[in-house]
């Protein structure tokens, strides 16, 4: 496995191919979920690259998975997810923590209802194994705090993960606006999925994308709402981040794809096969 690609497009994992500022080089360190209801306990800058052109045939994901390294039971599979969440908070970027509780219970799965809410459901048979990691950037210089999620879910085979990808990206076009929560809701969402070499996706064979606006009762105004999911094989991981007071957009965007980055690259490390 290269690690080219990490100063290629962290941040090209994000929505439209948009490039973002603040990627790393490539140089030393750590690099840097869909959000449904969670549990009620509750350096220099990259050169963007060139638009791909539309008509120009994308080259293959520089992925050759091994059969023998694939989970096959859900205890191999809760392994490899354990592995691609180990970077924890600090694949997001500095200040982040985790939240109590860290981890989903197990068995959780969140479903976008008929009206447009967030429940809590069964994972389908052709999960192996789902967990959502919980963390934040505590509030701190005036601004709020920004609550963020990882999530890895390990798939019985690659096609069951494909279906995941085009099921979610149908959920924001059939609800724009969605209650996560009581008291917390999301709008105007934008969805938008990327194959591997369309729209500046040069990191997974998969992306879906969404932007909106997050909502809370008892605060004031509109903030960035992001979640990002992207699929290698027959895994894939989210992020999310819910935005506050005084957080730009491509700020939490970045730390999106660093973090979503630094998934894929443990995945890859874990499932390819050797040279």
């Amino acid at each position: 496995m290269s690690y080219a690609w990490l100063s290629r497009s962290c941040c090209a994992v994000l929505a439209g191919g948009m490039l973002l500022a603040g990627c790393s080089d490539g140089g030393g360190g750590d690099p840097p979920s869909r959000t449904a209801p969670g549990p009620s306990a509750s350096a220099k800058p990259e050169t963007s690259p060139a638009s791909p052109d539309p008509g120009a045939k994308p080259t293959a994901l520089d992925f050759v998975p091994d059969p023998a390294r694939a989970p096959k039971t859900p205890a191999d599979a809760a392994r490899l997810a354990t592995t691609i969440l180990s970077g924890g908070p600090g694949s997001w970027g500095p200040g982040y923590v985790a939240r109590t509780p860290y981890l989903s219970p197990q068995g959780y799965w969140p479903v976008l209802a008929e009206g447009c809410d967030w429940e809590n459901g069964a994972p389908p048979s052709t999960v192996l194994h789902s967990v959502t990691a919980y963390m934040e950037l505590p509030a701190s210089g005036g601004k709020g705090t920004v609550r963020v999620t990882s999530t890895v879910t390990v798939h019985r085979t690659e096609d069951a993960a494909d279906w995941e990808m085009a099921e979610t990206l149908e959920e924001a076009l059939r609800c724009p606006d969605q209650l996560l929560r009581a008291g917390e809701r999301v709008s105007g969402l934008m969805s938008l999925g990327n194959a591997y070499g369309v729209g500046g996706n040069t990191t997974a064979s998969d992306t879906v994308n969404e932007r909106g606006k997050y909502l809370k009762d008892g605060v004031p105004g509109e903030h960035y709402y992001g979640w990002s999911q992207s699929r290698l094989g027959q895994v894939t991981v989210a992020v999310s981040a819910k935005g506050a007071a005084g957080h730009e957009e491509q700020e939490l965007a970045t730390a999106m794809a660093h973090a979503s980055v630094a998934m894929l690259i443990r995945a890859e490390t874990a499932l390819e096969a050797t040279q």
